[in-house]
């Protein structure tokens, strides 16, 4: 064939522009552990210490003042601490609510291990905030129907332990069951909705609460539950909150 010569020295292009060369490179690591004995850069440091002072100043600045020091572990059922959030959380969050739906919030479950911190007794800061809520959780607002407070009020009677709560009132019998509750002093209808305050974690299913799973309307305040935490402390001059009734097992 005529064009067999030219064929071949095709073929032979092909095979040549196809050829790969692999080449590899030896990359060795240094492990350097990271300690105070590591020397400053003084430059580095003189560049970041205003602005490290701003933002130790603002967090140590006094907002309230706590008249006891309240822990999470001061109570059985409910305590002073956790009973101050459920409340600062309603009175901070319920005209929001209010003012997008025309609604009141009914009542408030937030979860015990959310609380990272005591309040001392003493000047509260902001820093406070920031220990007692070190996370980005938000408040949200959640509609469930009757069955599901049904099965919220299942929930904390079995664990029994003292998430935080406001505007519910669970009263147990001596053998730990059910003798009442309600909801802002009226007996709680299984056939209506409510409208629940509670976190961003918890409505997902946090802490086994599968219950705000299973809601009607989910509403974003776009809150920070610690820019709330802080918001009330800098409106109230004294926080004196105390271990009450809202949940309670008669003896």
């Amino acid at each position: 064939m005529k064009n067999k010569p030219l064929l071949f020295c095709f073929a032979l292009f092909i095979l040549i522009s196809c050829k790969t060369t692999n080449t590899y490179n030896k990359i060795e690591g240094k492990r350097i552990t990271i300690t105070d004995s590591l020397p400053t850069d003084q430059s580095v440091e003189a560049f970041i210490k205003p602005y490290r002072e701003h933002v130790n100043k603002n967090l140590d600045s006094v907002i309230s003042y706590a008249v006891n020091t309240y822990s999470k572990s001061d109570g059985h059922l409910n305590t002073a601490i956790g009973n101050f959030m459920a409340d600062a959380m309603y009175e901070q969050s319920n005209p929001i609510f209010k003012k997008r739906t025309g609604k009141d919030i009914d009542f408030v479950l937030l979860n015990h291990g959310g609380i990272r911190a005591i309040i001392s007794k003493g000047g509260i800061t902001i820093r406070t905030a920031f220990e007692v809520m070190p996370f980005e959780n938000a408040v949200v607002v959640t509609k469930l129907k009757g069955a599901q407070v049904k099965e919220l009020l299942d929930y904390l009677i079995e664990a029994k332990r003292a998430h935080p709560i406001s505007k519910l009132k669970i009263v147990l019998n001596k053998d730990g069951n059910l003798e009442n509750a309600t909801i802002k002093g009226q007996p709680i209808d299984y056939n209506k909705s409510y409208f629940v305050l509670t976190n961003d974690y918890l409505v997902n299913g946090g802490d086994r609460m599968d219950f705000f799973k299973k809601r009607d309307t989910l509403y974003v305040l776009d809150y920070k539950i610690r820019n709330a935490l802080i918001d009330y402390f800098t409106k109230t001059d004294t926080i004196n909150p105390v271990i009450d009734d809202r949940f309670i097992q008669l003896n």
